[in-house]
Protein backbone atom coordinates (compact mmCIF):
# COMPACT_ATOMS: atom_id res chain seq x y z
CA UNK A 1 0.00 0.00 0.00
CA UNK A 2 1.32 3.35 -0.99
CA UNK A 3 2.81 5.56 2.09
CA UNK A 4 0.67 8.24 3.16
CA UNK A 5 1.67 11.88 3.28
CA UNK A 6 1.70 11.34 7.03
CA UNK A 7 4.36 8.70 6.91
CA UNK A 8 6.38 10.29 4.11
CA UNK A 9 7.04 13.39 6.43
CA UNK A 10 7.54 11.29 9.24
CA UNK A 11 10.40 9.76 7.60
CA UNK A 12 11.82 13.11 6.38
CA UNK A 13 11.47 14.60 9.57
CA UNK A 14 14.16 11.07 10.57
CA UNK A 15 16.36 11.81 7.40
CA UNK A 16 16.34 15.70 8.49
CA UNK A 17 17.12 14.41 12.17
CA UNK A 18 20.07 12.06 11.56
CA UNK A 19 21.61 14.96 9.04
CA UNK A 20 21.24 17.32 11.79
CA UNK A 21 22.93 14.62 14.19
CA UNK A 22 25.83 14.07 12.04
CA UNK A 23 26.74 17.96 11.53
CA UNK A 24 26.78 17.67 15.14
CA UNK A 25 29.11 14.95 15.40
CA UNK A 26 30.80 16.47 13.10
CA UNK A 27 31.72 19.41 15.21
CA UNK A 28 31.81 17.52 18.54
CA UNK A 29 35.27 15.93 17.23
CA UNK A 30 36.19 19.31 16.09
CA UNK A 31 36.26 20.11 19.48
CA UNK A 32 32.77 22.06 19.06
CA UNK A 33 31.32 22.33 22.66
CA UNK A 34 28.41 20.08 22.27
CA UNK A 35 25.46 22.45 22.89
CA UNK A 36 26.86 24.42 19.96
CA UNK A 37 27.24 21.86 17.65
CA UNK A 38 23.62 20.55 18.49
CA UNK A 39 22.64 23.74 17.64
CA UNK A 40 24.66 24.03 14.69
CA UNK A 41 23.35 20.91 13.38
CA UNK A 42 19.52 22.05 13.82
CA UNK A 43 20.09 25.57 12.11
CA UNK A 44 21.46 23.77 9.37
CA UNK A 45 18.67 21.56 8.83
CA UNK A 46 16.65 25.15 9.03
CA UNK A 47 18.78 26.84 6.60
CA UNK A 48 18.64 24.22 4.08
CA UNK A 49 14.80 23.97 4.15
CA UNK A 50 14.94 27.91 3.98
CA UNK A 51 16.91 27.82 0.84
CA UNK A 52 14.29 25.56 -0.48
CA UNK A 53 11.46 27.37 0.49
CA UNK A 54 12.91 30.66 -0.71
CA UNK A 55 14.05 29.19 -4.20
CA UNK A 56 10.16 28.62 -4.88
CA UNK A 57 9.96 32.04 -4.74
CA UNK A 58 12.55 32.72 -7.16
CA UNK A 59 11.63 30.25 -9.82
CA UNK A 60 7.63 31.10 -9.14
CA UNK A 61 8.88 34.70 -9.80
CA UNK A 62 10.23 33.80 -12.99
CA UNK A 63 6.94 32.98 -13.95
CA UNK A 64 4.95 35.67 -12.41
CA UNK A 65 2.02 37.19 -13.84
CA UNK A 66 1.34 40.99 -13.92
CA UNK A 67 0.75 42.27 -10.42
CA UNK A 68 -1.02 45.44 -9.77
CA UNK A 69 0.51 48.51 -8.41
CA UNK A 70 -1.77 48.29 -5.38
CA UNK A 71 -0.50 44.99 -4.69
CA UNK A 72 3.16 45.35 -4.81
CA UNK A 73 5.52 45.17 -1.43
CA UNK A 74 8.18 46.83 -0.38
CA UNK A 75 10.84 45.77 1.56
CA UNK A 76 9.40 45.69 4.57
CA UNK A 77 6.26 43.92 3.73
CA UNK A 78 8.36 40.99 1.36
CA UNK A 79 10.32 40.15 4.10
CA UNK A 80 7.24 39.89 6.42
CA UNK A 81 5.37 37.79 3.89
CA UNK A 82 8.73 35.53 3.45
CA UNK A 83 9.09 34.71 6.97
CA UNK A 84 5.25 33.87 7.58
CA UNK A 85 5.35 31.39 4.15
CA UNK A 86 8.51 30.07 5.96
CA UNK A 87 6.94 29.59 8.99
CA UNK A 88 3.62 28.19 7.84
CA UNK A 89 5.74 25.70 5.64
CA UNK A 90 7.77 24.22 8.87
CA UNK A 91 4.78 23.97 10.35
CA UNK A 92 2.75 22.24 8.05
CA UNK A 93 5.34 19.75 7.22
CA UNK A 94 7.16 19.28 10.17
CA UNK A 95 4.04 19.17 12.95
CA UNK A 96 1.02 19.10 11.44
CA UNK A 97 0.74 17.01 8.32
CA UNK A 98 2.65 14.57 10.76
CA UNK A 99 0.19 14.39 12.99
CA UNK A 100 -2.70 14.99 10.54
CA UNK A 101 -5.45 12.37 10.66
CA UNK A 102 -9.45 12.81 9.14
CA UNK A 103 -11.65 13.92 11.93
CA UNK A 104 -15.13 15.36 11.73
CA UNK A 105 -16.74 17.81 13.64
CA UNK A 106 -20.51 18.04 14.33
CA UNK A 107 -22.68 21.03 15.44
CA UNK A 108 -25.86 19.72 14.75
CA UNK A 109 -27.73 22.73 16.30
CA UNK A 110 -26.22 25.57 14.16
CA UNK A 111 -28.28 25.65 11.11
CA UNK A 112 -24.83 26.22 8.85
CA UNK A 113 -24.23 24.36 5.91
CA UNK A 114 -21.64 22.03 6.66
CA UNK A 115 -18.00 22.11 5.11
CA UNK A 116 -15.73 19.61 3.64
CA UNK A 117 -11.91 20.72 3.43
CA UNK A 118 -9.97 19.47 1.06
CA UNK A 119 -6.28 19.63 0.90
CA UNK A 120 -3.43 20.09 -1.77
CA UNK A 121 -0.71 18.34 -2.91
CA UNK A 122 1.61 16.26 -0.34
CA UNK A 123 -0.64 17.06 2.42
CA UNK A 124 -3.12 15.74 4.50
CA UNK A 125 -6.32 16.73 6.76
CA UNK A 126 -3.22 18.24 8.98
CA UNK A 127 -2.99 21.09 7.13
CA UNK A 128 -6.32 22.77 8.18
CA UNK A 129 -4.69 23.08 11.40
CA UNK A 130 -5.60 26.93 11.52
CA UNK A 131 -9.50 26.93 10.18
CA UNK A 132 -10.90 24.29 12.22
CA UNK A 133 -11.13 25.90 15.27
CA UNK A 134 -12.26 29.20 13.79
CA UNK A 135 -14.77 26.66 12.40
CA UNK A 136 -15.82 25.10 15.41
CA UNK A 137 -15.77 28.63 17.28
CA UNK A 138 -18.89 29.60 14.40
CA UNK A 139 -20.80 25.95 14.99
CA UNK A 140 -19.79 24.81 11.67
CA UNK A 141 -19.96 21.54 11.38
CA UNK A 142 -17.19 20.01 9.04
CA UNK A 143 -14.68 17.34 7.96
CA UNK A 144 -11.26 16.69 6.65
CA UNK A 145 -10.09 14.03 4.13
CA UNK A 146 -6.75 12.78 3.26
CA UNK A 147 -6.34 12.29 -0.22
CA UNK A 148 -4.28 9.10 -1.04
CA UNK A 149 -1.78 8.07 -2.62
CA UNK A 150 -0.14 11.16 -2.42
CA UNK A 151 1.63 10.54 -6.43
CA UNK A 152 -2.01 9.67 -7.27
CA UNK A 153 -4.40 10.87 -10.52
CA UNK A 154 -6.67 13.42 -9.19
CA UNK A 155 -9.44 12.14 -11.18
CA UNK A 156 -8.93 8.97 -8.46
CA UNK A 157 -9.72 11.29 -5.38
CA UNK A 158 -13.03 11.85 -6.43
CA UNK A 159 -14.41 8.53 -4.84
CA UNK A 160 -12.79 9.54 -1.07
CA UNK A 161 -14.44 13.12 -2.02
CA UNK A 162 -18.23 11.19 -2.41
CA UNK A 163 -17.39 8.62 0.33
CA UNK A 164 -16.71 11.72 2.71
CA UNK A 165 -19.10 14.24 1.21
CA UNK A 166 -21.91 11.51 1.85
CA UNK A 167 -20.92 10.70 5.18
CA UNK A 168 -20.67 14.81 6.06
CA UNK A 169 -24.56 14.88 4.84
CA UNK A 170 -25.65 12.01 6.36
CA UNK A 171 -24.26 13.02 9.66
CA UNK A 172 -25.94 16.66 9.52
CA UNK A 173 -28.68 16.04 8.12
CA UNK A 174 -27.74 18.63 4.96
CA UNK A 175 -28.36 18.79 1.41
CA UNK A 176 -25.52 20.66 0.26
CA UNK A 177 -22.27 21.19 1.74
CA UNK A 178 -19.76 23.90 1.13
CA UNK A 179 -16.13 22.88 0.06
CA UNK A 180 -12.81 24.76 1.04
CA UNK A 181 -10.17 23.15 -0.78
CA UNK A 182 -6.49 24.51 -1.01
CA UNK A 183 -4.22 24.54 -4.32
CA UNK A 184 -4.78 20.55 -5.66
CA UNK A 185 -7.94 19.96 -4.06
CA UNK A 186 -9.71 22.11 -5.45
CA UNK A 187 -9.01 20.35 -8.92
CA UNK A 188 -9.67 17.13 -6.99
CA UNK A 189 -13.24 18.64 -5.76
CA UNK A 190 -13.51 20.00 -9.59
CA UNK A 191 -13.34 16.64 -10.60
CA UNK A 192 -15.47 15.02 -8.27
CA UNK A 193 -18.60 17.58 -9.23
CA UNK A 194 -17.36 16.29 -12.70
CA UNK A 195 -18.39 12.49 -12.31
CA UNK A 196 -20.81 13.07 -9.15
CA UNK A 197 -22.59 16.47 -10.20
CA UNK A 198 -23.24 19.67 -8.20
CA UNK A 199 -25.86 19.43 -6.82
CA UNK A 200 -24.81 19.06 -3.22
CA UNK A 201 -22.27 21.53 -3.75
CA UNK A 202 -23.70 25.39 -2.23
CA UNK A 203 -20.47 26.79 -2.70
CA UNK A 204 -16.48 25.49 -3.95
CA UNK A 205 -13.71 27.93 -2.10
CA UNK A 206 -10.64 27.56 -3.80
CA UNK A 207 -7.13 28.55 -1.91
CA UNK A 208 -4.47 29.06 -4.53
CA UNK A 209 -5.82 26.43 -7.02
CA UNK A 210 -3.79 26.43 -9.83
CA UNK A 211 -6.82 25.88 -12.36
CA UNK A 212 -4.73 26.30 -15.43
CA UNK A 213 -2.16 24.66 -14.04
CA UNK A 214 1.60 25.91 -12.77
CA UNK A 215 5.50 25.74 -13.96
CA UNK A 216 6.46 24.20 -10.98
CA UNK A 217 4.04 21.14 -11.24
CA UNK A 218 7.29 20.48 -14.10
CA UNK A 219 9.21 19.73 -11.14
CA UNK A 220 6.50 17.52 -8.90
CA UNK A 221 6.44 13.61 -9.12
CA UNK A 222 3.52 11.34 -9.57
CA UNK A 223 0.37 11.49 -12.29
CA UNK A 224 -1.23 14.14 -10.13
CA UNK A 225 1.86 16.74 -10.79
CA UNK A 226 1.81 16.10 -14.25
CA UNK A 227 -1.99 16.82 -14.63
CA UNK A 228 -1.52 20.08 -12.85
CA UNK A 229 1.23 21.20 -15.44
CA UNK A 230 0.66 24.63 -16.88
CA UNK A 231 -2.45 24.15 -19.78
CA UNK A 232 -2.21 20.07 -19.58
CA UNK A 233 -4.44 18.56 -21.19
CA UNK A 234 -6.04 17.12 -18.24
CA UNK A 235 -7.07 20.39 -16.97
CA UNK A 236 -8.54 21.23 -20.78
CA UNK A 237 -10.87 18.76 -20.41
CA UNK A 238 -11.50 19.47 -16.62
CA UNK A 239 -12.90 22.60 -17.63
CA UNK A 240 -14.52 21.87 -21.32
CA UNK A 241 -17.02 19.31 -18.78
CA UNK A 242 -17.99 22.44 -17.03
CA UNK A 243 -21.06 24.54 -17.65
CA UNK A 244 -21.93 28.32 -15.99
CA UNK A 245 -23.90 26.72 -13.28
CA UNK A 246 -20.95 24.87 -12.01
CA UNK A 247 -18.60 27.97 -12.31
CA UNK A 248 -20.89 29.97 -9.91
CA UNK A 249 -20.82 28.04 -7.53
CA UNK A 250 -16.81 28.26 -7.21
CA UNK A 251 -15.15 31.17 -5.14
CA UNK A 252 -11.29 31.44 -6.30
CA UNK A 253 -9.21 33.20 -3.55
CA UNK A 254 -5.26 33.53 -4.48
CA UNK A 255 -2.45 35.34 -3.56
CA UNK A 256 -0.28 37.57 -6.18
CA UNK A 257 2.65 36.68 -4.32
CA UNK A 258 1.97 32.59 -5.03
CA UNK A 259 5.41 31.15 -4.41
CA UNK A 260 4.01 27.46 -6.07
CA UNK A 261 1.56 28.75 -8.19
CA UNK A 262 3.21 30.26 -11.26
CA UNK A 263 1.80 32.47 -13.27
CA UNK A 264 -0.32 33.75 -10.38
CA UNK A 265 -3.52 34.66 -12.30
CA UNK A 266 -3.47 30.78 -13.12
CA UNK A 267 -5.78 30.54 -10.51
CA UNK A 268 -8.39 33.17 -11.93
CA UNK A 269 -11.25 31.18 -13.20
CA UNK A 270 -13.81 32.06 -16.01
CA UNK A 271 -17.19 32.34 -14.67
CA UNK A 272 -16.29 32.24 -10.99
CA UNK A 273 -15.93 34.68 -8.50
CA UNK A 274 -12.58 35.86 -8.08
CA UNK A 275 -10.79 37.05 -4.31
CA UNK A 276 -6.75 38.90 -5.06
CA UNK A 277 -4.91 38.83 -1.83
CA UNK A 278 -1.31 40.55 -1.68
CA UNK A 279 1.36 39.73 0.30
CA UNK A 280 1.10 35.98 1.23
CA UNK A 281 2.31 32.69 0.32
CA UNK A 282 0.90 29.50 -0.82
CA UNK A 283 1.15 27.34 1.96
CA UNK A 284 0.15 30.41 4.25
CA UNK A 285 -3.11 30.49 2.40
CA UNK A 286 -4.02 28.26 5.04
CA UNK A 287 -3.40 30.04 8.27
CA UNK A 288 -3.13 33.91 7.25
CA UNK A 289 -5.50 35.69 9.25
CA UNK A 290 -7.28 38.02 6.50
CA UNK A 291 -7.35 34.75 4.36
CA UNK A 292 -9.30 33.28 6.76
CA UNK A 293 -11.49 36.05 7.65
CA UNK A 294 -12.51 35.83 4.00
CA UNK A 295 -13.25 32.52 4.33
CA UNK A 296 -15.27 32.69 6.93
CA UNK A 297 -16.95 35.57 5.48
CA UNK A 298 -17.84 33.92 2.15
CA UNK A 299 -19.12 30.91 4.46
CA UNK A 300 -21.34 33.02 6.13
CA UNK A 301 -23.21 33.94 2.75
CA UNK A 302 -24.17 30.73 2.21
CA UNK A 303 -27.70 29.33 2.99
CA UNK A 304 -28.69 26.03 3.80
CA UNK A 305 -31.22 23.98 1.81
CA UNK A 306 -33.43 21.55 3.07
CA UNK A 307 -32.82 17.92 2.79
Amino acid sequence: MPASARTLLRLVLLVQLAAALLVAWALLHRGVPAWGALLAGAGAVVVVRLAINMNNFVMAARAASHTPPEYRLGPAARLRMLAEEFRASMLVTSWHVPRGCARMSLHLDSGRVPVLLVHGYGCNSGFWAHLEPLLDRERISHATIDLEPVAGSIDDYAPLIEARAQALCAATGAAQIAIVAHSMGGLAARAWMRSYGSARVARLITLGTPHHGTVLANFGLGENAAQMRRDSAWLHDLAAGETQDVRARIVSIYTYHDNIVAPQDSSILPGARTIAFGGVGHVALGSNPRVLAEVLRVLREVQPAMA
